[in-house]
């Protein structure tokens, strides 16, 4: 009886236990089923991500005519590799030898030494070791830990790699500060972070979608053999007006001029005046995207890192004349459709002897005193007095509001370009009625006879350019930019290949007279000698402008620029050259060195002549070479009658 209840006590006992494992299994298999399964699975696979390609730069290489467009990157994805490995798949006697080997293939320092080792005890199933290795580097390492690790019976993915991109400059430092670059480390979605300039501002377009791949983590599953859940989507590339030789061409001779000039910098932008398209962006010193630590770690390099034609603002000075001259023009161009007398004619013999203005507690002061001069002798001795006697007409007749819309809608100052780089100050311009944060009017009496002459106004290198297409391409406004087009998997996100004409500022008459007038700067008796560019015709302006410092003009701190185009008929391109701070001196038979027309005009001249080769212009004035060379012929020469009959008329007349 006694073991007949021991019997049912035990059988009930089995049955209840089986029970409990049966409710305990349906809980784990069941209820918490997908719990435990994404545990176990986690402990031997893993979902990683595959990185996309970021977006590249091209140049514009169909900038010669009839040339194939061939793709030349300017900055490009490379793939690289990250070494990692897995501490708890090692075993303890295996970990010296190992890291010793490692060490070697990393070309590591002693002092890395004890950190290498360290990373081997963790307790962890991932340790990176190394970052940024190349193709041949991966290889090698490869190599000799597949021999290795059988050799000492370890899993074989407890070591490897992971496949990364990383930007790459074909030409070093060219257009660094312009097109900038992404910092190494990530920010915490794993997407990279750009430093400035185009990868900033374009930095949606650039990036595309990562990818997702499951790996398998056991001794018999390397961590390689995956499987593709989702393919990467690579990003959009961007392809720039910009042509790399151009650019080397200007990045050259501007270093080359900034240096011979002593000055602290420089900057110069080029633009075909048709299209807008910005055909070089330089600036010297030079900002190197490869090296942004430590442009961004130094107080004294960090203004590298910005786009001084864009960001730095200045008064351009004498190289402003030509718009006021433009713009008296188109006053009385206007007057005239009115049926009224013109203010000014380009022939007519100015009075410029007196520099007394109304409100000016000073007289604008020529460097000697003219009797009388006309528009082509104003632009070429660089007058100060005719620009004041042309605009106080104006302002008589049209009034200031009319002057000031002239500078701002017709040649755009005070207002953004539009060029497609980020923080481009708009400059400024006086607004008359509007007061000063000193509580001082913006737009006083002498205002305007100042913007004659390129002072009282805040302009960027972009908005001159600009300006002076408008003289270059017959009247037309037209839009800088930097971007031809945008492809993303062979579909064209944007596309300005296509030229569209802007709003005719100026008539043709007017832009050809004041260009003729330019003209006669480059030549025998101008301020700008130096610009001459032999065989070709140019017309262009110097300029040079006292820096303001604590508040006060300083003479021995200026921005010196030369702005031309050339040919003079069909330009192709305009360029502005700015030299920061030049030395102050005097140069015997030359003039005063830090004057535009002596530091930046030659460096114009020898980047003009560069790129004309390049470009395969032929020479449009065979005859117009220097003195001694035996292609020179004064009788058939470009300007040269023009300019002795302009000699004869200015003695005549003084």
């Amino acid at each position: 009886m006694f073991d007949r209840k021991r019997l049912i006590f035990v059988a009930v006992f089995v049955a209840l236990l089986f029970c409990v494992l049966t409710l305990r299994f349906y809980q784990i298999q069941i209820v918490q089923g997908e719990h435990w399964k994404k545990i176990a699975l986690s402990q031997h696979q893993a979902i990683v991500c595959i990185p996309f390609m970021r977006g590249s730069f091209y140049s514009n290489t169909s900038i010669k005519l009839g040339h194939p467009e061939e793709k030349q990157p300017l900055v490009m994805d490379v793939q690289k590799f990250h070494l990692y490995i897995d501490p708890n798949s090692i075993r303890a006697s295996a970990k010296p030898k190992m890291a010793a080997a490692l060490f070697s293939f990393l070309e590591l320092t002693k002092e890395d030494l004890p950190w290498l080792k360290e990373e081997f005890q963790k307790k962890s199933r991932s340790r990176k070791l190394a970052s940024w290795l190349d193709a041949e580097k991966k290889q090698a390492i490869e190599t000799w830990w597949k021999a290795w690790c059988r050799e000492q019976k370890l899993a074989r993915n407890a070591l490897y790699f992971v496949a990364d991109y990383k930007r790459s400059y074909p030409f070093g430092s060219m257009l660094g500060s312009v097109l900038h670059t992404v910092q190494e480390e990530k920010d915490l979605s794993g997407e990279v972070v750009p430093t400035g300039g185009l990868e900033m501002l374009f930095n949606d377009l650039l990036k595309g979608k990562k990818g997702k791949q499951l790996i398998v983590r056991s001794p018999f599953h390397p961590i390689g053999e995956a499987k593709i859940l989702e393919s990467p989507e690579n990003g959009a590339d961007i392809y720039l007006t910009i042509n790399h030789y151009l650019q080397a061409i200007v990045e050259s001779e501007l270093a080359k001029g900034v240096a011979q000039a002593g000055a602290i910098g420089g900057w110069a932008v080029m633009m075909d005046p048709n299209s807008g398209e910005i055909l070089a962006l330089a600036q010297t010193p030079n900002f190197h995207p490869a090296r942004y630590r430590d442009y961004y770690n130094d107080p004294n390099l960090i203004e590298t890192t910005k786009v001084k034609a864009l960001t730095d603002c200045f008064e351009p000075g004498s190289i402003f004349k030509p718009i006021t001259a433009a713009v008296c023009l188109k006053a009385s161009e206007e007057l005239a459709r009115m049926g009224k007398p013109p203010l000014l004619n380009p022939e007519e013999w100015v009075a410029c002897s007196n520099g007394w203005f109304p409100g000016r507690s000073t007289p604008l002061k020529d460097a000697r005193v003219h009797q009388f001069l006309n528009l082509d002798l104003a632009i070429q001795k660089s007058s100060n007095v005719y620009m004041g006697r042309i605009i106080h007409r104006v302002i008589e007749v049209m009034g200031d509001a009319w002057y000031r819309r002239m500078l701002t809608e017709g040649f755009g100052f005070g207002q953004k370009t539009g060029v497609e780089l980020p923080a481009e100050s708009i400059g400024l311009v006086p607004t008359p009625g509007k007061l000063h944060p000193n509580g001082k009017l913006e737009w006083s009496v002498p205002t305007p006879y100042s913007l004659a002459i390129g002072y009282n106004i805040l302009v960027n290198s972009m908005q001159l350019v600009r300006a002076y297409a408008i003289l270059a391409n017959g009247g037309f406004d037209v839009s800088p930019h930097i971007v031809r087009k945008i492809v993303k998997q062979n579909h064209v996100l944007v596309d300005h290949t296509v030229v569209k004409k802007g709003s005719q500022v100026l008539t043709p008459q007017i832009a050809a007279r004041v260009v003729q007038a330019m003209k006669f700067a480059t030549k025998e008796g101008g301020t700008s000698k130096r610009a001459d560019i032999f065989g070709y015709t140019e017309a262009g302006k110097s300029g040079t402008a006292e820096k303001v410092v604590d508040g006060n003009y300083a003479k021995q701190q200026n921005i010196s620029s030369f702005i031309g185009f050339c040919p003079t008929r069909n330009p192709r391109f305009i360029l502005i050259v700015s030299v920061d701070e030049p030395e102050v001196k005097f140069i015997p038979g030359v003039g005063k060195h830090q004057f535009g027309g002596v530091c930046a005009a030659p460096i114009f001249s020898e980047i003009a002549i560069r790129a004309l080769q390049y470009l395969g212009v032929a020479p449009d004035d065979p005859y117009g070479y220097g003195p001694g060379d035996p292609r020179t012929n004064p009788e058939k020469a470009d300007m040269t009658m023009e300019v002795q009959q302009l000699k004869k008329a200015y003695e005549a007349h003084n």
